[in-house]
């Protein structure tokens, strides 16, 4: 379910986003709706952690790094610290 905002918006600007948005095959309300979920996403400290895990698990996959192999690892440097 969607709910309604109302905003105030200088005439220019809000021209000049209808002209964008119609270049992009967008209605306004999409590139605005676009704009606020990029904007929460790029200061979301939560969603930037899990996309770095993402992005680590990714990697480690990717070089056949196993589970026990980082639990190994983690005691290993633990251990090294004591």
């Amino acid at each position: 379910m969607t709910t309604q905002m109302i905003i105030r918006i200088d005439p220019e600007v809000k021209s000049r986003l209808n002209k964008l948005a119609r270049v992009e095959g967008k209605t306004t309300s999409q590139m605005v709706r676009d704009l606020i979920e990029n904007y929460i996403k790029e200061r979301d400290i939560a969603t930037y952690v899990d996309d770095l895990w993402n992005r680590i698990g990714e990697k480690l996959t990717a070089k056949k790094v196993k589970p026990w192999d980082i639990t190994k690892a983690i005691k290993e440097v633990r251990e090294k610290r004591r």
